[in-house]
């Protein structure tokens, strides 16, 4: 049976895509839930496993480059730079979201714990999102840059500042039982991955077929096609995590008070991976 494998359909995805084109079901599909393996942002799988979850593992890799968030506000609205939300509701798209984390950390990165924002859940819904900061229920929410930069041209928001991910944004999950996900089923997953994603590394396939494939599939302007090539890195092993990427993670995490140390100060990095697929590094 193949696996069901869970991911974004945005521009990240695109060597995933790619695969998917010429496997043909073979061996896996892609699917929304539920799934097997899951191609997901760096900081929901870290803390959904460090607050408990028993859902998933990590096995791999995805993208090794941060995730620009960009603050997005509304047309008409008084807000003008990050500085001004301190103290206000911003929009999250549900509990546990990179659009929350990242509201965490901007409060961190801006004045330490004394900033604080109030979160208000929007129904994990980009529209629901954009009337909110336009219609004064919210002052700003978080989204990756390139995403929403369509709804900024189009005169619909603002953006009013941008926030990197202190952290490689994308990872790879997978089932923790082997009747779901079988860990050589897993393992030659992540090995042919790999070679669509050094594919679509090359600069002839940047230079070019990338620029096509992504206009095709997604829509995007060719400049903002090329600059965001211009910043996203993947791995040249999807099938290997750099232990530091999750301690690290961790540590922010911690720091933002999404993630609580358990007794003793210190996560055990073999509790959030599946020894038998993961290279750590």
């Amino acid at each position: 049976m193949p696996l069901r494998v869970g991911y974004v359909r945005e521009h990240f995805s695109s060597p995933l895509l790619q695969f998917a084109a010429d496997d043909g079901d073979k061996t896996f599909t892609l699917v929304e839930c539920p799934n097997d393996i899951a191609i997901a942002l760096t900081d929901p799988l870290i803390s959904g496993i460090a607050n408990g979850s028993k859902a998933y593992k990590l096995v791999g890799s995805f993208v090794n480059t941060p995730l620009n968030w960009a603050v997005i506000t509304g047309v008409k609205s008084q807000y003008q730079s990050i500085s001004d939300l301190e103290g206000t509701t911003i929009g999250i798209s549900r509990i546990g979201s990179g659009s929350q984390t990242m509201a965490y950390v901007t409060a961190l990165q801006q004045a330490g714990p004394r900033t604080i924002y109030n979160s208000r859940v929007l129904n994990n819904d980009i529209r629901g999102l954009i009337n909110s900061v336009n219609d004064g229920t919210t002052s700003a929410f978080m989204w990756e840059w390139f995403t929403t930069k369509p709804f900024a041209d189009a005169g619909e928001v603002r953006f009013i500042g941008s926030v990197p991910t202190p952290w490689p944004s994308w990872l790879i999950a997978a089932h923790p039982s082997q009747e779901r996900a079988p860990s050589q089923d897993v393992r030659v997953f992540l090995q042919t991955l790999s070679t669509y994603v050094a594919a679509f590394n090359t600069p002839e396939k940047r230079a070019g077929p990338n620029v096509e494939f992504i206009k095709d599939k997604f829509g995007y302007p060719e400049e903002d096609i090329k600059a965001w090539l211009a910043t996203v890195g993947y791995p040249a092993d999807c099938a290997a995590i750099p232990e530091s990427v999750i301690s690290d993670t961790l540590t922010v995490l911690e720091k933002a008070g999404v993630v609580k140390a358990p007794e003793g100060g210190r996560f055990d990095i073999a509790n959030f991976v599946d020894v038998e697929v993961v290279k750590l590094t």
